[in-house]
């Protein structure tokens, strides 16, 4: 899951390059045309085609320059710019007045203003609209309302467009940047609430420890009755604060069912993965409950980390826990991971069961049974 934004951006990306390509083509095709036609030169249509070409190879380059920032302008930029205006001034004329040439100004306009501020950008507009606009007029006959409306009309298209292109880009990206840091926050915060309640459990009681136990060393050959009474009570606040710490590594390690389930379901949705759920699970015990909260949480985290699912069901019924999902190959048969061979050792040793293989389906069935003990009436809840 964590290779989608860059997909996304190779998806943007490229589909840019395939307008750039049929730009290509349809400029390239109109001037060997004209040129058979016997309108050029095979000259004149050689170095037009050359700085056409030209044009739309820097493009690429140019475009991925400046995907993730906007960037200072490069020689890149100014060669790109040069082909545009070349190939602009020796555009073969058409029987119709009218060529694909106002699609290679707008190209190179688009590619600046990914470099150049909008006051900068609508400037060079306006000064590429008034060359244009003077050229077709002049050179080619055509009337300068309708060449002006044209020129116009295409950068007011191709330009937001270009850089509403890159902004989405930005989304999906700042996006997955958040959602990163957000888990990194919450591993922090946790790890700092965890070291917090050491040090409240451990820094009274050690602290009260080194004293009697510096106070027994001085006593030791003066009073020894006293110094054994004070060896006595460092021996009981050190089975206290033993028996403390156990406690607190205890609860950081117990997860509740339902906050494992609605956090997995919650971070797969996210991720573009629908999640449904079926949780029957009242007359299981704090252990079972526990013992299938850490079942959900590897399963979730092996979802999200090495398929790419877009369905996943989580089904508890009792001591049963199912968890489907269509983001493996029909027949493919990848190694359990640690974690999941740390958790199977985990339910063997609680006396339940753990399995984890695609079916024939082309599905991936992770499958874990726990003890049920005192099953209580229970009741079905599926989750909006």
């Amino acid at each position: 899951m964590a290779a989608r934004p860059e997909t996304a951006r190779k998806i943007l990306i490229y589909w840019m390059d395939g307008v750039v390509a049929m730009i290509a083509v349809i400029t390239v095709a109109f001037t060997v045309g004209r040129s058979m036609a016997g309108a050029i030169s095979p000259l004149h249509a050689a170095v037009t085609v050359t700085c056409q070409l030209g044009l739309c190879g820097l493009f690429p380059v140019l475009l991925r320059e400046a995907f993730d920032h906007r960037p200072r302008p490069t020689w890149r930029l100014a060669l790109a710019g040069v082909f545009a205006l070349t190939a602009t001034l020796l555009r073969p004329p058409a029987y119709d007045n009218s060529s694909p040439w106002i699609e290679v100004g707008t190209l190179w306009l688009a590619a600046a203003a990914l470099y150049l501020s909008p006051r900068a950008i609508a400037c060079l507009s306006a000064a590429v609209a008034g060359l244009l606009t003077v050229h077709g007029a002049l050179v080619h006959g055509q009337s300068w309302p309708g060449v002006l409306i044209s020129l116009t009309i295409n950068f007011a298209f191709m330009i937001p467009a270009m850089l509403l292109w890159r902004w989405l880009w930005w989304i999906i990206r700042d996006a997955s940047n958040a959602r990163e840091a957000r888990a990194r926050l919450a591993v922090a915060e946790e790890r700092l609430r965890f070291a917090r309640d050491l040090h409240d459990l451990l820094g009274h009681s050690l602290a009260v420890i080194t004293l009697k136990s510096e106070l027994a060393a001085k006593l030791a050959t003066k009073d020894a009755g006293r110094a054994l009474t004070e060896m006595t009570e460092v021996r009981e606040l050190a089975g206290d604060s033993l028996a403390e710490v156990q406690q607190a590594v205890h609860g950081y390690q117990h997860l509740d069912l339902d906050q494992e389930v609605a956090g997995v379901r919650a971070a797969l949705e996210a991720s573009g993965t629908r999640c449904v759920v079926h949780v029957r699970a009242d007359g299981l015990g704090p252990a079972a409950r526990a013992l299938l909260a850490w079942v959900v949480r590897e399963g979730g985290t092996n979802v999200l980390k090495h398929s790419r699912a877009t369905r996943c069901a989580i089904t508890i019924d009792g001591g049963l826990l199912e968890m489907r999902n269509d983001g493996v190959a029909r027949g493919a048969a990848p190694a359990p991971g640690s974690g999941l061979r740390g958790l199977a050792e985990r339910l063997v040793a609680a006396g339940g069961t753990l399995s984890a293989a695609p079916t024939a389906t082309g599905e991936f069935l992770l499958r874990a049974t726990v003890p049920v003990v005192g099953e209580l009436p229970a009741r079905e809840t599926v989750p909006a």
